[in-house]
């Protein structure tokens, strides 16, 4: 791995987890800690991050400020259309479960049915929502992740046991057809199986940048029925996600 990646993947797991430890990441990039030391010092000379002792934490606002818009991370246009599109999946008194992230969280505005029981696991996704008192919002508890609005850990995971939904609408970090779902942090990848696993349909959200992608933290190869995406996706990407019998719906 070039170091510009790996440099650029450090801030990504950083900005997903708000923080890490220098050991952390050190095991996770198979590099020696004196190197991620320099990887760090670069990332805070350019501002991104703040260096701590034994690691370092994403560059934010003040929490006393927090806002419950996630910052923009690309490609708005796109996933505006593609949360537009999953909107119109959800059906009146569907039970539905809404995954943290950006392109979900596009999707939310869209949301205009009636007797929903929405589950997330999402701060933002849930305040929006719970704008309409028709709505049944249940928020899976856990541990905060600031930087993502969301709520993750074993608390979440035993919540979801008495729960199934008709329709789970997930994103992701990046999305291949051979090697599954991945993203950059590990820290939810076993809410997001259990949220997938109490799923009857799955609603994969991604704009075409993310798909023939991988990333390091593997949720690995799971049942997705749909695939909502944008007009930039390749063909031959397409071909291949039609090939594994996954209906494509392009925006």
């Amino acid at each position: 791995m070039f170091r510009n990646q790996r440099r650029q993947l450090i801030l990504d797991l950083i900005r997903e987890n708000g923080s890490c430890k220098v050991q952390t990441l050190s095991q996770t990039f198979n590099v020696t800690e004196p190197t991620v030391r320099q990887d760090l010092n670069a990332l805070e000379n350019e501002g991104l991050i703040v260096r701590q002792h034994g690691g370092a934490y994403i560059k934010e606002k003040s929490t006393q400020n927090v806002s419950l818009v996630l910052p923009p991370r690309g490609h708005d246009e796109e996933k505006d259309r593609i949360g537009a599109k999953a909107a119109t999946f959800a059906q009146n008194s569907d039970n539905i479960s809404l995954v943290s992230g950006s392109t979900v969280t596009a999707m939310v505005k869209y949301i205009n049915q009636q007797n929903l029981t929405i589950i997330t696991n999402a701060i933002n996704i849930a305040i929006e929502l719970s704008d309409n008192p028709q709505n049944n919002i249940i928020l899976i508890g856990g541990e905060l992740k600031l930087p993502t609005l969301s709520l993750t850990g074993a608390t979440g995971i035993s919540m979801l046991e008495p729960i199934h939904a008709s329709k789970l609408f997930l994103a992701t970090g990046a999305f291949d057809v051979k090697t599954g779902l991945t993203y950059p942090s590990f820290s939810d990848l076993e809410l997001k199986r259990a949220m997938i696993e109490k799923s009857s349909e799955v609603f994969l959200l991604a704009d075409s940048s993310k798909l023939g992608k991988t990333l390091f933290a593997s949720l690995g190869k799971v049942q997705i029925h749909h695939i909502i995406t944008d007009s930039g996706i390749s063909q031959e990407q397409a071909n291949l996600i039609k090939a594994n019998d996954i209906d494509l719906i392009i925006v």
